[in-house]
């Protein structure tokens, strides 16, 4: 059994320029470039909790409420949530801030999964996650149920399995 680690332990923050090379036509961030570094922010947190190799397992909605402009700071806070075995869920928060109008909005956040996996790629135990925060505790507390609609979506779980997800949604004792 691994030595449980604070959540905050994992607490990555990771600062890109968007440069024209990363926009669109409309010189926007281009969508697959912001995933491309939501992923990494995420998997060095996922790193920092597990001291291991990690490799993105999944990714929930990511829904892009405001665009990301040419020129803009992109700026990602990850942090575990949550571990199972040998997966940890990663939250992460996304904001674009332009310097010289003095304007930072949010823009994005997301789950992602993250597996650690040993030297043959095989997946491996890590720690417990211990929250502090009353937000960190809320999102450990509703990490199973994400977790079970995840493993329900992908056939993995029937959900009358997924006993925190039914509790919510139908009421039902857990």
């Amino acid at each position: 059994m691994l030595k449980p680690k604070l959540a905050r332990d994992s607490h990555t923050i990771m600062t890109e320029m968007v440069l024209p090379n990363d926009t669109n036509t409309l010189n926007n961030l281009m969508g697959g470039r912001l995933l491309h570094f939501m992923d990494i922010a995420a998997a060095i947190a996922a790193q920092k909790h597990s001291n291991r190799t990690v490799v993105t397992a999944s990714v929930d909605n990511v829904s892009f409420s405001e665009p990301i402009r040419l020129g803009n700071i992109v700026t990602m806070k990850a942090q575990v949530t949550r571990a199972f075995n040998s997966s940890m869920e990663v939250f992460i928060e996304v904001w674009a801030e332009d310097i010289p109008a003095g304007v930072r909005v949010s823009t994005n956040s997301a789950y992602y999964t993250f597996v650690a996996v040993d030297q043959n790629g095989r997946p491996i135990e890590v720690p417990a996650v211990v929250p502090e925060s009353d937000e960190e505790k809320a999102r450990f507390d509703s990490a199973l149920r994400r977790r079970q609609l995840r493993l329900v979506l992908a056939g993995r779980m029937q959900p009358q399995e997924a006993t925190e997800l039914r509790a919510l949604l139908l009421g039902e004792g857990a």
